[in-house]
């Protein structure tokens, strides 16, 4: 079994919204909305946990009444790492294997959950998008965290762009942050995550380098650049509202 958990604490402070982000109208429907779409068109999971912010519950069930959810808070903002923590206490005995999605990413397919629910996780399996470089509009990527490969071309680590030095700047494979865990492996090792970068928040893709010194192969899915895009500014607001035509 696999259940779907949705990381939707956000608030709106650089869309210049008063709404929490996942809100913020992409061609006039709530960005979540697109997202939810694929989800439940995926069959995966009929009663996803979504995890939000004590401020912004009531606004977001509202606005998302039409889907079949389960809230759970995360009474302080302190990183994505401790907001998938925080659902610890909710995920079912039977489950096996839990999805991370975002809720600022409208365009990642139902086809694509559903390869994630099919995989045999170890650890955790990652879905980087690999980029030709980043001009145009994938400039959009570049604040992305990098996917840090060995010299056998294995996944070693996640570096954010605020902890990257010049070479790994470079990296165009980068991080759009859906992961799938092995449910046991995620939490015999979550707690082990430290807040000792420069945001210092609890990054849910350490688990990736901690996956990695464990002896754990890492496996990834690529996928392709419009997929993977998240919402993170007004700019990229129109470029996705472009994207979608």
């Amino acid at each position: 079994m696999t259940q779907i958990v949705i990381l939707a604490a956000g608030k709106g402070t650089r869309m210049n919204s008063e709404l929490p982000k996942v809100l913020v109208p992409l061609n006039g429907r709530p960005m979540i909305s697109y997202l939810m779409d694929s989800v439940v068109a995926s069959g995966i999971d009929v009663r996803p946990i979504i995890v939000v912010s004590p401020d912004n519950k009531e606004i977001i069930n509202k606005a998302l009444e039409e889907y079949n959810l389960d809230y759970i808070f995360q009474e302080k903002i302190l990183g994505t790492g401790h907001a998938v923590a925080c659902t610890k206490n909710y995920i079912k005995s039977e489950t096996d294997n839990i999805i991370v999605l975002y809720g600022d990413h409208p365009f990642l397919t139902s086809e694509s959950i559903k390869k994630f629910a099919t995989l045999k996780h170890d650890a955790l399996t990652i879905m980087p998008a690999v980029l030709p470089d980043f001009e145009g509009w994938h400039h959009n990527f570049y604040h992305w965290g990098r996917i840090v490969r060995g010299d056998d071309g294995l996944v070693e680590g996640i570096v954010e762009l605020k902890d990257t030095n010049d070479e790994q700047k470079l990296i165009t494979e980068v991080n759009p942050g859906f992961m799938c865990f092995n449910k046991k492996w995620l939490f015999e090792n979550i707690d082990k995550l430290k807040d000792d970068n420069k945001a210092q928040e609890f990054y849910l893709t350490d688990m990736v380098k901690i996956a990695f010194q464990e002896g754990y192969k890492v496996g990834t899915i690529e996928i392709e650049a419009r997929e993977a895009m998240g919402i993170n500014s007004l700019e990229e607001l129109k470029i996705a509202e472009g994207l979608l035509g």
